[in-house]
């Protein structure tokens, strides 16, 4: 059993914007394969069936910078570790639409990655990076990453959002390598907006 958490902020102000495109994924997920998410602790989580494998679908309700005490709590509880833990979460340093599946390793400035290294004591946990692309000369990073996508931006942010939950699927079906060879992919050029 592997537990599947989509990173971003709760409530409405945040839905929609770059930073929440991990637990687009999860919720996505969740409306495709008829899980109800409820209330968990620190998440909203529901158990579903994918295949052979069994996993828990989970939301933080905690703002992003506090995503661990919510991962924590949900691995504590299901008596899991590290290792059965993927995270879904948005990535300023790939180009937006690029989808990169890796074993762990540190934080990559991403605070809700470091939230969850900081109180798990480990970074060694699978993760679907989504990139969103780096914010334009002049913007600053955390206003860019709570913004929504721009209407040229918005059908490729889309398609990141199916194949990662396509990608989650393979983890979870096949194992992380085998799921790294399919999906880590370059991202589709964005026609640039007219004059």
């Amino acid at each position: 059993m592997i537990l599947i958490v989509g990173l971003g902020n709760p409530g409405p102000r945040y839905r929609g914007t770059r930073h929440n495109l991990g637990r687009a994924v999860v919720e996505r997920l969740a409306a495709e394969l008829g899980v109800r998410l409820s209330d968990d602790g620190w998440a909203r989580a529901g158990r579903a069936r994918l295949g052979q494998a069994t996993a828990w679908l989970a939301v933080p309700e905690t703002y992003m910078n506090e995503s661990g005490v919510a991962v924590r709590d949900l691995l504590r509880r299901r008596r899991r570790s590290p290792a059965d833990l993927v995270v879904v979460y948005d990535d300023l340093d790939l180009p937006l639409g690029t989808l990169r599946l890796r074993p762990g390793n540190g934080a990559g400035g991403h605070n809700g990655i470091r939230s969850i290294i900081d109180h798990l004591g480990t970074g060694a946990f699978p993760r679907v990076r989504i990139g969103i692309g780096r914010p334009p000369r002049g913007v600053d990073p955390a206003e860019y990453v709570l913004a929504r996508f721009a209407p040229e931006e918005r059908a490729a942010a889309e398609d990141a959002v199916a194949h990662a939950a396509a990608a989650v699927i393979a983890v979870a079906r096949d194992g992380l390598e085998t799921a790294m060879n399919r999906f880590n992919r370059r991202a589709a050029p964005i026609a640039a907006p007219l004059p």
